[in-house]
């Protein structure tokens, strides 16, 4: 995921023995103020850890954000990932850090892969069923086909995918900037009915609800086509795995362990020992500046602190609400795009089972009696996760967890009144009418658990979704933490997250903005990058997204 919009090496600049940077010996113990503790902003902190500076954490929750891994009532040890859960091996800064923290990762059970046993697809009241795409019958393969020349023929996308592969800077403006400049205001619906090769409603219908990857791709119709072909130059959406026993651990374990190499601490020093009792500060609840070069925070029990430099790793519309932000942090332009900014909801639901049951042979087919499922029905995309995934040991011991229902968009918006049980049973209802012989019910063992992103008060939504016309507004967000030309108003406040990041909802962007709003913060203070490991800042110039103008 070394992106076409800003493709500098982030796993290679993590990993380098001279390290990330360094910030002049007056400046260690400096306190740093990181807002959120999810995955950004546990690596934010731990990479100012160890630069020599005391990142000081707030946070409205738990460490993780959508890092949330939730265990069933009554069964400890068992896997509800309620946020993210699959990973492709393409996020390879993201899997740096999987690596240092010690975790473990196994294949992702997506449609047609190959750790999926079955995949079952449902549409129309239709039910056909195989391991591989051309177990399926020929519209499938047809379809298929012709996404991948439309790709080919809008996009040019072997080409691109190579420079990416290549890491070679040119070729990749060379193909991607064009894309930008012709397809910001086209829709991904367009981009579909403008292709040759999907002209008819019917193969459109059936592309956007069963896809090819992780499934259906309907719910992003609406979307920017440039954010599904970042996804796809990327592979993004290719070989996921699952982070084992629960990908919260992995914020969790950089949260209480100490990072190598750290300056000026000791050796053994981690977040959690900063911290009094191991425990975040509360909520942010208000962020002003009190002096040209300070920034004062306010938290959930009144506490005020002021700080160098700020570091907004949350969802940027909490600026707009539950945080009070003075105006003057910002220019009018941030402001804009920090308003615009477009999320899209989603919800699950899980239960957890006796056993991974839908191995079992049906007796009068000798296929698994139930398999990776997607349909039109009301769970839309229905996960089937054992042995280390739901964290319940080796697959025949159990017990296993079934994602009865992921779903996104308007069809989350339709769960959102409806609590976990009621959930549940919709959810089960539907499934009986594609598995009429599978009583999926008997095996449940704990009581369900779900979320909706877009109702949680300190997310408002699952990620953020570009519409078209929005490239300007995320170029301005994403190099943000590039604040020499800011006036000292402007300065010292830095964001990061993945919806600052041009690849939204994985994980990858998170870590590769925190690493950017790490380089500002060095920068800030005074710190520099080793000659031979230049940063995203130092690379800047010759790596710049392209600028769009606003008139033409």
């Amino acid at each position: 995921m070394v992106g076409p919009d800003f493709p500098f090496p982030y796993d290679t600049f993590r990993e380098h023995p001279a390290g990330i940077g360094a910030v002049p010996a007056a400046a260690h113990g400096t306190e740093v103020a990181v807002i959120g503790a999810g995955l950004s902003g546990v690596v934010v902190a731990y990479e100012l850890l160890r630069m020599g500076l005391r990142p000081v954490v707030y946070e409205a929750e738990q460490v993780g954000g959508r890092m949330r891994s939730a265990a069933f009532d009554g069964h400890p040890g068992t896997v509800a990932e309620l946020g993210a859960m699959r990973f492709p091996p393409s996020s390879t800064t993201l899997y740096g850090y999987v690596r240092e923290a010690g975790l473990r990762t196994s294949p992702f059970p997506n449609p047609l892969a190959p750790a999926t046993p079955e995949t079952v697809i449902d549409l129309k009241g239709t039910t056909v069923r195989g391991r591989t795409l051309n177990e399926l019958p020929a519209v499938f393969r047809r379809v298929a086909r012709a996404w991948k020349a439309t790709l080919e023929d809008g996009a040019g996308m072997s080409a691109l995918r190579d420079a990416i592969r290549a890491r070679d800077p040119q070729a990749i403006a060379a193909l991607w900037d064009p894309l930008v400049r012709r397809h910001d205001d086209t829709a991904f619906y367009r981009f579909l009915v403008d292709s040759p090769h999907l002209c008819s409603f019917a193969d459109r219908e059936l592309f956007g609800q069963v896809g090819f990857g992780t499934g259906g791709w309907d719910t992003d119709f609406s979307n920017s086509i440039l954010e599904v072909l970042r996804v796809v130059a990327t592979a993004a959406d290719e070989k996921h795995r699952g982070i084992d026993g629960g990908a919260q651990q992995l914020p969790l374990r950089l949260w209480s362990s100490a990072p190598a190499g750290t300056a000026h601490w000791p050796d053994g020093t981690s977040l959690a020992a900063l911290h009094p009792g191991g425990l975040t500060r509360p909520a942010a609840t208000a962020v002003r500046r009190t002096h040209p070069h300070h920034i004062t925070v306010t938290d959930a029990d009144g506490a005020i602190a002021t700080y160098p430099a700020v570091v907004h790793t949350a969802p940027v519309w909490l600026l707009l609400n539950t945080i009070r932000t003075d105006e003057s942090l910002f220019g009018p332009l941030h402001w804009s795009a920090i308003e615009r900014t477009h999320y899209m909801g989603s919800s699950k639901v899980f239960v957890l089972v006796d056993r991974p049951f839908w191995r079992d042979a049906d007796p009068a087919t000798g296929r698994p009696v139930m398999g990776m499922t997607l349909t039109d029905r009301m769970p839309r995309g229905t996960y089937l996760l054992d042995g280390p995934l739901a964290g319940a040991g080796a697959p025949e011991d159990g017990p296993a967890a079934i994602c009865l229902s992921y779903t996104w968009a308007d069809d989350s918006l339709r769960l959102v009144p409806l609590g976990a049980v009621e959930r549940m049973d919709l959810m089960l209802e539907s499934l009986s009418a594609i598995y009429p012989h599978v009583d999926i019910r008997a095996h449940v063992v704990a009581p369900p658990l779900t979320i909706s992103w877009e109702v949680e008060r300190n997310f408002m939504g699952a990620f953020r979704a570009n519409l078209p016309g929005h490239y300007r507004y995320q170029e301005r967000l994403f190099t943000h933490f590039m604040q020499d030309g800011f006036g000292d108003g402007h300065r010292g406040v830095f964001l990061a997250g993945d919806d600052i990041s041009w690849t939204a909802g994985w994980a990858e962007g998170a870590v590769q903005t925190a690493l950017n709003a790490v380089w500002g913060v060095m920068h800030h203070l005074g710190g520099t990058c080793a000659a031979a490991n230049p940063g995203p800042g130092d690379r800047f110039a010759a790596l710049a997204p392209v600028r769009l103008p606003d008139v033409t």
